[in-house]
């Protein structure tokens, strides 16, 4: 057993990190009423590997969105480290996702004629550090990812993975408690994608919680837990 999946397990005996009660969500388009999450109740504990899997449309992706305060539940309880989101203000729920979650995502999302040193330094600036301490820190999560060399470097001179590592360093960089990545491998080759899922292992082994939305089994069975939605419930929950 990899030491990332030792740690989830001895440190998910304790309290839960994240706590979903009866989540619902529902969504209204037109005349129609979609029901993206049916009553839901999951625990994560703190430092776990999670897997999130399922078809498109299944509730996976509004599962993480809800936990990374980019959407609110219709009912039912949401509690990150003992605070329910759904009684949190809006300035509230933006501190919670500058603060506390790291967002990964497929799309890379880094701003296209920025350097790479300051696409990470970003959310720092957005939590009102200074300048300087912002690049500093940028600078140190570049070099977590391998990436020190390229601090100067546009989103165009550089490739996929090196891209995908520049967003992972951003998520970084607000020292977040959970890591949230959605198909983070999707528009990588296979090499890549070993070095980057890698990355999340190793940040896993560190203590921070990794939970990824991804189509692709043989990713989903390296993480020490994989859950499997189907027409917004979980169908299965199961260790590896």
């Amino acid at each position: 057993m990899s030491r990332g999946k030792q740690a989830a397990r001895k440190q998910a005996q304790g309290a839960p990190q994240i706590a979903a009660r009866d989540l619902v969500k529902t969504y209204y388009l037109g005349g129609s009423v979609i029901g993206a999450l049916q009553g839901i109740s999951v625990e994560v504990g703190r430092g776990e590997y999670l897997a999130v899997t399922g078809a498109s449309g299944s509730g996976k992706s509004t599962f993480m969105n809800l936990i990374g305060a980019l959407d609110t539940p219709t009912s039912g309880s949401l509690q990150i480290e003992g605070h329910e989101l759904g009684g949190l203000s809006s300035d509230a729920l933006a501190h919670y996702r500058n603060e506390k979650i790291g967002f990964v995502f497929q799309s890379f999302n880094l701003l296209a004629r920025t350097s790479a040193l300051d696409n990470v330094a970003l959310p720092l600036l957005y939590a009102r550090r200074g300048h300087k301490e912002a690049r500093e820190k940028a600078r140190a999560c570049l070099a977590k990812v391998g990436l020190e060399h390229r601090e100067r470097h546009q989103p165009s001179e550089l490739s996929g993975g090196q891209q995908q590592r520049v967003a992972i360093a951003r998520a970084l960089a607000t020292d977040p408690h959970i890591i949230l990545a959605d198909e983070p491998t999707g528009a990588l080759d296979s090499r890549t994608t070993e070095e980057i899922i890698g990355l999340f292992e190793e940040l896993n082994a560190s203590g921070i919680t990794v939970i990824i939305v991804t189509h692709e089994l043989d990713i989903a069975k390296r993480a020490a837990r994989r859950i499997l939605f189907r027409d917004g419930k979980i169908v299965e929950d199961v260790r590896h």
